[in-house]
């Protein structure tokens, strides 16, 4: 596929010479802190040492001081308590961490997790049936609510109250519940903006412990659930988010809860965790939970109190992720053909592809794969529970939830991000769906947006990567959204030995600049450069560095990104 190199554009130049001088680094790394917006001493010690003082103070948070007074007083006379959440991993986590405190403090709990099949995502009318039929008066709603505006409506008639703790966008309608905390309410002041569903539900807890008196403890003791949520539902990795994903991976790498060292031990990995090891190791095991089966499950192993229970649910959560990946692969190979035999498909800015036999949870798996194969806004859709439901991504800067907008009135229901959706539609309007995406994806896209974007933070000689500019460098991480790994450019460097495939397209070797050390490199994908790349022919690469760790040896490793050979 074609890719685009594209370098930032210039930042001040006097700001990365005084931070420069100011910390004694390289202005390669300071050009790096400025383009996060860090261009002070006091700034650059904020970023590089996250500190647990550093969380702000949860009553910032627009109806914080009523949830917890709500909650206080449901303790206080006994009333029935359910713990409310999403079926996804931020959802499941979010549960695990609120039931796993209050289930401390309180007797009367229980927890909730929707069916993603028969009841579909969000506040349903079965769960606040369900809570009316064992007597719950309050709800705590986890992930998911900001728009269940008639379904709150629904249970105030029945007498249940709700708390929100979500962290998707408002409608123009605010539920009536007792408490509404999401940070992007309109007439919200809290000062980060970003939380996962997972934060908000930590910030309720943070909010009772202080209220009362509870030991820090007692709260920081979620912080790998809150790393596991900030993770795989990615949001920004900056501010707030990177204290709580900061002291959740040192936590989960040193001394992680029973469920979660569980999971670790099932996924084949137990320790050296980054973000992007918990999106492909553990987010999808748990996400596998409600895709195939039932999420509780998910959440029986996120609360386990001992090894057993734990290592129960484990294996039976990894042979789900099993299952699931037969399906990914399966749904994906037919939609690959699908497309690829037609050339109406092939010629659109979009991506739109619908069978009723696929298995719904998994199409999410599917649109991303078919995003990153084809480049363009995708939705895959199937049959489910007498309507047709669909699953939704995007590409670099186009913003999805404004073309579903553009479609609603073929909609029953949709939500979601600017890169990630899902919507449901009567099945008499999918041709008609099909065409008009295709008409709003076209009149909105450039031409820019459809081509995958490589974007480079800096140029940097190969005699630059050095124990000190390499220590310095890793402690940007954790990397995530607005805190990506960098990106460096580097002209005219040569093969030194052999360059190799490994695996079906990946290319291994070493390369190195005149007077610089050799660096192995991992190129994934580009073995069709393989042939192009000569022993006395230089080339560009854009790539990352990385330390890699094989057999408990670690050395630094480029992870290339692109190739660029005579241009």
């Amino acid at each position: 596929m074609q890719k685009r190199w594209a370098i930032r554009e210039n930042t001040d130049e006097q700001a990365i010479s005084n931070l420069a001088a100011e910390l004694a680094i390289t202005p390669v790394l300071s050009k790096l802190l400025v383009q996060r917006g860090i261009d002070t001493f006091e700034g650059a010690r904020y970023f590089f040492r996250p500190d647990h003082r550093h969380l702000h103070d949860p009553f910032l948070m627009k109806d914080m001081e009523k949830a917890i007074d709500c909650i206080e007083e449901a303790i206080k006379t006994n009333e029935k308590i359910l713990v409310y959440g999403d079926y996804d991993v931020d959802g499941t986590t979010a549960v695990s961490v609120v039931y796993g405190f209050f289930k401390k403090y309180h007797r009367h709990l229980e927890y909730y997790i929707p069916d993603r099949y028969k009841e579909g995502y969000g506040i349903s009318t079965q769960g606040i049936d369900y809570a009316a039929e064992h007597e719950f008066s309050l709800i705590i709603a986890l992930d998911c609510g900001i728009k269940s505006v008639e379904k709150i409506a629904y249970a105030n008639e029945l007498g249940i109250d709700f708390i929100i703790c979500d962290h998707h966008t408002p409608g123009d309608e605010l539920p009536e519940a007792v408490a509404v905390l999401d940070p992007k309410r309109a007439d919200c002041e809290y000062p980060y903006k970003e939380l996962s569903g997972c934060g908000i539900g930590f910030k309720l807890i943070q909010a009772f412990a202080e209220r009362n008196n509870i030991p820090f403890e007692e709260v920081s003791c979620y912080f790998d659930l809150v790393a596991i949520s900030i993770a795989c539902d990615i949001v920004h990795i900056t501010g707030e988010n990177r204290v709580l994903a900061y002291y959740g991976l040192y936590k989960l790498n040193n001394n992680p809860c029973i469920g979660v060292k569980t999971l670790m031990e099932v996924a084949g990995k137990t320790s050296n965790y980054s973000i992007a090891d918990i999106v492909f190791l553990l987010g999808p095991r748990i996400n596998a939970a409600g895709r195939i089966d039932d999420a509780k499950h998910a959440v029986e192993l996120l609360i386990a109190c001992n090894e057993e229970n734990a290592k129960e649910k484990g294996e039976l959560i990894n042979i789900k992720n099993t299952e699931r990946k037969g399906h990914d692969l399966s749904i994906t190979d037919a939609a690959l053909s699908m497309i690829d035999n037609d050339a109406i498909l092939i010629g659109r800015k979009s991506t739109v592809v619908f069978n009723e036999n696929w298995h719904k949870g998994v199409i999410g798996i599917v649109a991303s794969r078919l995003t990153e194969k084809y480049y363009r806004p995708t939705v895959v859709l199937t049959h489910s529970n007498g309507h047709v439901a669909g699953s939704a991504r995007s590409v670099l800067g186009y913003d999805l939830y404004e073309a579903l907008c553009g479609c609603s009135d073929l909609l029953i229901q949709f939500g979601g991000h600017k890169y990630a959706a899902g919507l449901t539609m009567a099945p008499e309007n999918v041709d008609a769906f099909i065409n008009r995406f295709e008409e709003v994806v076209s009149s909105t896209i450039t031409d820019e947006q459809l081509i995958q974007q490589i974007l480079i933070d800096a140029e940097l000689q190969l005699t630059d990567i050095e124990s000190k500019f390499f220590r310095i460098l890793n402690q940007f991480a954790p990397f995530g959204p607005e805190n990506m790994s960098p990106v460096f450019i580097s002209k005219n460097v040569y093969v030194s030995g052999n360059a190799g495939l490994v695996g079906s397209n990946h290319i291994k070797m070493t390369v190195m600049q005149p007077g610089s050390a050799m660096f192995d490199c991992i190129a994934f994908n580009h073995g069709e450069y393989l042939s192009k790349i000569k022993k006395d022919t230089p080339f560009d690469i854009c790539y990352s560095i990385e330390e890699n760790i094989w057999r408990d040896k670690r050395s630094i490793q480029l992870n290339i990104k692109g190739i660029r050979i005579g241009d």
